[in-house]
């Protein structure tokens, strides 16, 4: 483990640079900007900051005024933008995930960011030209040839683009969760350890053994262990439901914690702080609207890990050049067009399909027959999972992935996976298709 501290104007529109402004202190804030983003997390200041670096005026619109992000947010190191790689807490190249009594090492650097440090790097990379505005985004009316903002005070803010980047729930669209949300859960504490509950120097990415747990609740609401050594005795354990509908509660997973770490023989003593996690991961892709959505509210987060943070700081630039290009060339509304375009094209729309059917598998595979189904999923080549856990793999990608895991798996895994894929013979078709076409670009075959 380590430690680290314009474009030119058209007649279809036009837009000039204006004081960054709002907070106390800051010159008063423009009335009319040409992007307004709703929601302060990694996502929408992520986008804020790059429409902002492009010259564009941007109105940020939060509940609170700029403060570290809350949760704990990991991140494969190789997927993080390289500037985003100064703002990193840890890093550890010991990452293992447990099955059996035996470790698997991943073999890949995994990083916790700094949020503290990623939000000043975010807001200095936005420079003047990003307004933060304190409020809460209650509607948007048409105004014109953009949007008239309601907050919830009785605040009206003009914007000729308007992203919705206000989280899970969304603030002016609500994603769609097929079947309903499933939710991944997941209670843990920072704390100091006389005994180290984990190999010090190392993070366990998902530890699935449960001998200290009845056969029949591992079965019911299956569980892990996530934890990462923070530096002398402090560590972050979690236990988490990785996918669940309905989810564990909180008392429940506070309890299978305490029951792992006493098995372990590695209770916490001081306790800095207690997290706890629910969020859907089963998003759809969404429509293309009148607003543009990010993050999680676009339905950004990755359906198997949960992870969205690293690829919105990767898709945000892509994101902001396709808006910002088709708004000075064609005006608002083609601005809202291209983004949606570059946030989910038909490959993407493809791939997050594919891999709903994968959810519901994963949600129909009994809790005892996870670890058999992750050890499959490991074990191909690293390259492979890779893959499949990135927020850019393809629907072929996708597809051949989850056939080598099928035919990997012990024959107890691979009758509820059939299920799955039986019940979506349409996505299923649409999967092998894809494999195909792969193959015939490639020139190798479904295992090639």
């Amino acid at each position: 483990m380590t430690h680290r501290p314009g474009a030119a104007r058209t007649n279809a529109y036009t837009f000039a640079p204006s004081p960054r402004a709002s907070l106390p202190g800051m010159p008063p804030s423009p009335p009319r900007t040409d992007v307004l983003v709703v929601g302060g997390g990694p996502a929408g200041v992520a986008l804020a900051s790059e429409f902002a670096r492009r010259g564009l005026r941007v109105r940020l619109v939060a509940p609170e005024e700029p403060r570290a992000f809350a949760p704990t947010y990991g991140a494969w190191l190789d997927e993080l933008p390289g500037w985003a790689q100064a703002c990193l807490e840890a890093v550890w190249t010991d990452v293992r995930v447990y099955m059996t009594q035996t470790p698997t090492p991943l073999l890949r650097p995994y990083a916790l960011l700094d949020n503290a440090a990623l939000l000043d790097a975010l807001l200095c990379r936005a420079g003047k030209h990003l307004t933060w505005t304190v409020g809460t985004v209650r509607g948007a009316a048409r105004a014109g040839e953009g949007w008239e903002v309601h907050g919830q005070a009785g605040e009206r803010w003009w914007a000729a683009v308007v992203v919705d980047a206000g989280g899970h729930a969304g603030s002016l669209r609500r994603p769609r969760h097929p079947g309903g949300a499933a939710l991944q859960t997941a209670y843990g504490v920072v704390a100091h350890f006389d005994s180290p509950p984990i190999s010090p120097g190392s993070t366990v990415w998902m530890d699935y053994r449960a001998e200290h747990l009845p056969a029949t609740d591992v079965r019911a609401a299956p569980t892990f262990l996530y934890a990462m050594h923070l530096g002398g005795t402090r560590y972050l354990v979690e236990e988490t439901s990785l996918i669940a509908r309905p989810a564990p509660s909180r008392a429940l997973l506070r309890e299978r914690l305490y029951a792992r770490l006493r098995a372990l023989g590695a209770l916490p003593g001081e306790i800095e702080r207690e997290e706890w996690v629910a969020f859907p991961m089963n998003a759809a892709a969404p429509l293309p609207g009148p607003w543009l959505a990010f993050g999680s509210a676009a339905g950004m987060v990755h359906p198997v890990s949960g992870f969205q943070v690293a690829g919105a700081l990767s898709a945000a630039p892509e994101v902001a050049d396709a808006v910002t290009g088709a708004l000075v060339a064609s005006g608002p509304e083609a601005a809202v067009w291209a983004g949606w375009s570059a946030l989910w094209p038909p490959e993407r729309r493809a791939a997050r399909e594919l891999a709903l059917l994968g959810v519901d598998a994963l949600l129909a595979l009994p809790g005892n027959m996870l670890p058999d189904f992750f050890r499959a999923f490991f074990g191909l080549p690293a390259s492979e999972w890779r893959a499949f856990l990135s927020h850019g793999a393809g629907a072929g990608d996708l597809a051949r992935t989850m056939l080598r895991v099928f035919a990997a798996a012990k024959q107890g895994v691979r009758l509820p996976l059939a299920r799955a894929a039986l019940r979506q013979p349409g996505v299923s078709g649409r999967g092998l298709l894809a494999v195909a076409r792969r193959s015939d670009r490639t020139g190798g075959g479904p295992n090639g």
